[in-house]
């Protein structure tokens, strides 16, 4: 079983920064991609940015210059750099990893995280 833990979250004001981290635990050989999406209050889930093992990155156009992905394959971690933060940056940000390899060399298509909350103040 692999579980995705979320840490970061919290209260900022317009144009501060926070850092979001996720560590994904369990019998893990290998993840393919890991993200960040988020959900606001009445609004569909939406990818934030992605990040793949390799390195390759893709954000949302909104986060783009502002937000930063990276990952640390060897401790299963990634991070999520938050800058000139927004209002609109306001919803609870999961984690998620895609194509987990097990240990045992079982695949497991997705996981998601419980959910950190990231409040913007104007």
């Amino acid at each position: 079983q692999v579980q995705l833990v979320e840490s970061g979250g919290g209260l900022v004001p317009a144009g501060g920064s926070l850092r979001l981290s996720c560590v994904a635990s369990g019998s893990i050989f290998s993840i393919n991609a890991m993200g960040w999406y988020r959900q606001a209050p009445g609004k569909q889930r939406e990818l934030v940015a992605v990040i793949t093992t390799s390195g390759s990155t893709n954000y949302a156009e909104s986060v783009k210059g502002r937000f930063t992905i990276s990952r640390d394959n060897a401790v299963n971690t990634v991070y999520l750099q938050m800058d000139s933060l927004k209002p609109e940056d306001t919803a609870v940000y999961y984690c998620n990893a895609d194509n987990i390899r097990t240990v045992a060399g079982v695949i497991i298509g997705r996981s998601w995280g419980q959910g950190t909350q990231v409040t913007v103040s104007s």
